[in-house]
C-alpha cells in the first residue's frame, strides 16, 4: 500500500548550488540530495525551497556569531580559524550538516497529510520523531560551530 506523505515527482541531478552571500558557503542540492538519502518524491523545486529556508534560518542565527569573525578580517566561513577534515574547515561541514538538517525537517513537515482520519492522525505522529532528529542535529550543529555547549541545563 503506498503511503500518503509521498508525493511523486521528479529529481534531476546538476542542480545550481545556491549561492549564500560572501561570508556563508555555497550548498549544493545535490550533495544534499545524496547525504540525506532524498529521493524523487523530494522534486528539485521543493528540495531548493527548503534549502533557502534552512540558509536563511541559519545564516540568521549565526549572524551575531560571525559579525566579530568579519571584523577580524576573515571574509568568509572557510577562512575562520578551525580544523580541517577531509580538505575543508570543520565550520564548513557542520554549517552544511545544519543547513542540510534543517531543510530535511521542514519537507518533513510538509510530508504530513491533512488527512484527518485516525490512520492519518497515526502516520502523521511517526513523523514527529525524524523532524525533532533532524531540529535536534541542526542545533547541535550550529552550538557546535560557534563553540557553544549543546545543552544548557539549569536547576531551578
Amino acid at each position: 500500500m503506498a503511503s500518503p506523505f509521498v508525493a511523486v515527482g521528479t529529481a534531476t541531478a546538476d542542480q545550481a548550488a545556491i549561492q549564500n552571500g560572501a561570508f556563508w558557503p555555497a550548498i549544493d542540492p545535490d550533495d544534499c540530495r545524496t547525504v540525506m538519502a532524498l529521493d524523487g518524491s523530494v522534486t528539485d523545486a521543493r528540495l531548493r525551497a527548503a534549502l533557502i529556508g534552512a540558509m536563511g534560518e541559519a545564516n540568521q542565527l549565526l549572524t551575531p556569531w560571525a559579525a566579530p569573525h568579519l571584523e577580524a578580517g576573515h571574509a568568509t566561513l572557510a577562512a575562520v580559524p578551525a580544523q580541517h577534515i577531509d580538505g575543508s574547515s570543520l565550520k564548513v561541514h557542520q554549517y552544511r550538516t545544519a543547513v542540510y538538517h534543517l531543510a530535511a525537517a521542514a519537507l518533513t513537515e510538509h510530508l504530513r497529510s491533512i488527512d484527518t482520519s485516525r490512520q492519518g492522525n497515526a502516520a502523521a505522529d511517526v513523523l514527529e520523531t525524524p523532524i525533532d532528529t533532524h531540529r535536534r542535529t541542526a542545533h547541535w550543529m550550529l552550538n557546535d560551530l560557534r563553540g557553544n555547549p549543546r545543552s544548557t541545563i539549569e536547576l531551578i
